[in-house]
């Protein structure tokens, strides 16, 4: 059955599906979004505040950095904490990585490269086996193994993969297949690449990443631009946004990247101009008032917020609640397409958010009598 609208479809790669905690990853699941804590662990109360706001933010799996035996001792109450799944990212020491299955990670973030000798990583496999937890084979290109570099004289793609399929043979021959794949890299092109390379040969779920992406606003283009373009080409089943920022605005700018691919829906999607000097208010301002303000809705649903009638009315047509700025402080509001009333400056931003909660509510009692009635 062919789309009405096949210019937006994806041809998702088929992976098989694993768990991570009571969280599935890859087949036909939706592609989770991710993030990581910046507090210190060994500090659950912080660690745990801090992933409060990331589950309000909507994340679906959490990492949190286990460097020290402090943190790992904390894990403990962090999981029990957690409404999510909480991923233990390990490095060196592979000790940390017994110690976080055993208070209850969902998942073990390793870098086979810098994680010891075969044994160490055949005890992490076996601890893995034991506690019910998925492994994530981290492969970066900031830290291949010594004798890759040597072989390929740097960074590649190839050697990324040559990495990872080398490291899933370990997890292989040890009978463990509960477990995903990144080859990251700062470069977006050698980490494209490399994706786009092992997405061919193997049929794990892949998680997706530019690391080291750079600050709020370049590393969501850098991010944006790598991420986006391997969801579109159907590779992905689970995203990390890495931006020196904080956590819960990667989350944030995840999910901006799977609404603008059509992937998953949470919350309103923002349809807004740039403005110009037609504008009937202040576009720039009122956008950003109406983010901050409606970013406790989860709810799917569109809004449009344009500064005059050039593409106003066109705009408003294709979502669910719109703003047409008019004349004398006078605007046009649109409710499901169609044009509905008038609303004052003073009042507009209020207004709209008042909308949009009653048609959040709207939706969601629908959606209940619909679940009810099947």
């Amino acid at each position: 059955m062919s789309s009405i609208r096949p210019w937006r479809d994806i041809d998702r790669r088929q992976s098989r599906r694993i768990m991570v905690g009571n969280v599935a990853v890859g087949g036909d699941a939706p592609v989770t979004v991710q993030t990581m804590t910046n507090t210190p662990t060994s500090d659950a109360r912080a660690t745990i505040d801090q992933i409060r706001r990331c589950e309000e933010a909507g994340v679906d799996i959490i990492r949190v950095s286990c460097p020290d035996v402090e943190s790992t001792a904390a894990l403990r109450q962090i999981v029990r904490a957690a409404n999510v799944p909480i991923v233990a990212d390990i490095h060196f020491h592979y000790k940390r990585a017994l110690e976080a299955a055993d208070a209850g990670a969902a998942c073990l973030r390793i870098n086979p490269g810098n994680i010891g000798s075969a044994e160490r990583v055949r005890e992490v496999i076996s601890a893995a086996k034991a506690n019910g937890c998925a492994i994530r084979i981290g492969v970066n290109a900031g830290s291949l193994e010594k004798d890759l570099l040597e072989k390929y004289g740097e960074p590649c793609p190839e050697a990324l993969v040559e990495s990872a399929l080398d490291h899933i043979r370990i997890l292989e021959d040890h009978d463990f297949r509960e477990y995903k794949v990144a080859v990251k890299a700062s470069d977006l092109f050698l980490a494209v690449a490399a994706y786009q390379q092992l997405a061919g040969q193997v049929d794990c779920p892949l998680h997706l990443g530019i690391t080291e992406a750079g600050g709020f606003v370049g590393g969501t283009v850098k991010s944006a631009i790598g991420i986006g373009s391997l969801l579109w080409a159907g590779i992905g089943d689970t995203i990390r946004v890495s931006l020196s920022a904080e956590p819960e605005e990667e989350v944030r700018v995840g999910y901006e990247i799977l609404k603008s691919l059509g992937i998953r829906s949470r919350g309103v999607r923002v349809v807004s101009c740039p403005s110009c000097a037609r504008q009937g208010f202040d576009v720039i301002r009122t956008v950003e008032k109406l983010e901050e303000r409606l970013q406790h809705i989860r709810t799917p649903m569109s809004l449009s917020v344009l500064g005059c009638v050039v593409n106003g009315p066109g705009e408003a047509r294709e979502t669910d609640i719109g703003i047409t700025g008019g004349g004398q402080g006078k605007h046009m509001v649109y409710l499901s397409g169609v044009t509905d009333h008038h609303v004052q400056d003073a009042e507009m931003i209020d207004h709209i958010v008042r909308l949009v909660e009653q048609k959040a509510a709207e939706i969601e009692a629908a959606q209940a009598a619909f679940e009810a009635a099947e």
